[in-house]
């Protein structure tokens, strides 16, 4: 694929600095590439770094639809003094599985308590009152907050002083670019007759969200029709579906591009309805 092409939908696995706004990030990348849509996947506060997926182009209609795990590994102090063993027991006993949080004054939501899912919550390593630790989370977890109350607790306060997303959903750390890294390959590229170092920075939007959701090919004799919005018609696809769900979300493909992220109907001899076109 070509480097016009990707840059009409595309994903960037950046790794944010410390400092800058997650919306701030959104607008140099939008200046480093000249592009004039961009935005990110699972905002960071400002001090916070680490794995900042940002879409470019079409693909930033494709945010709702990625897979939202998280993982940070992080530095939080405690007040007073506390031994290993019994932080470790308050986080097995009240913050792993389901908790309720109320989101920070300070935050964009609704200030209301929700439940979200601690899959992993481990100390690493400790050195007096700061404890290293990692946490394993679902979307939308406030992991300040998770310090903040590990500490109510313990009855002793605490509060996290450090934080770094490690991996969001499946974009990891280890795969990330700086932006440095991303102007200075763009740079190159414009300058090179053959552009291979930006390719190797731009994910196209077609792989990254055939590892989010399942996916169907359609015939070409369709498109003209989805194009239009009209739905998907079993007779349509190019094999029968199977295993899908009622209301299930499926990415819509033809020849290799993706056409559109529809909903499945079941619906006599209509297979989905359109949801997000990107043709």
């Amino acid at each position: 694929m070509d480097i016009k092409n990707l840059l009409n939908g595309c994903f960037i696995n950046i790794d944010k600095p410390e400092e800058p706004t997650s919306h701030s990030v959104d607008e140099w990348v939008m200046k480093i590439l000249h592009v004039d849509k961009a935005g990110h996947f699972g905002t960071l506060d400002p001090m916070v770094t680490g794995v900042l997926p940002i879409a470019v182009g079409k693909a930033t209609k494709l945010l709702q639809y990625l897979v939202s795990g998280k993982e940070y590994v992080g530095t939080m102090h405690f007040h007073e003094e506390v031994d290993l063993k019994t932080v470790e027991k308050a986080i097995q006993e009240k913050f792993l599985g389901t908790i309720t949080q109320l989101p920070p004054v300070k935050s964009r939501v609704k200030r209301q308590e929700r439940e979200r899912e601690i899959y992993e919550f481990k100390i690493l390593e400790h050195e007096g009152r700061d404890f290293l630790f990692y946490v394993k989370c679902e979307a939308g977890t406030y992991i300040r907050k998770l310090c903040h109350n590990l500490g109510e607790h313990l009855k002793i306060g605490a509060h996290m002083t450090e934080l770094r997303r490690t991996r969001a959903g499946l974009f990891e750390e280890k795969d990330s670019i700086t932006l440095n890294d991303l102007s200075e390959a763009y740079e190159y590229d414009m300058k090179s007759k053959i552009p291979s170092k930006l390719l190797k920075c731009l994910i196209p939007m077609e792989k990254v969200i055939k590892q989010n959701i399942k996916y169907v090919e359609v015939k070409k004799e369709a498109l003209g029709k989805l194009k239009n919005g009209s739905p998907i018609f079993l007779e349509q696809l190019r094999k029968k579906p199977e295993d899908f769900e009622l209301g299930e979300k499926v990415a819509v493909f033809c020849n290799d591009q993706l056409i559109e992220i529809a909903k499945v109907v079941y619906d006599g001899s209509i297979f989905a309805k359109p949801e997000t076109v990107l043709i």
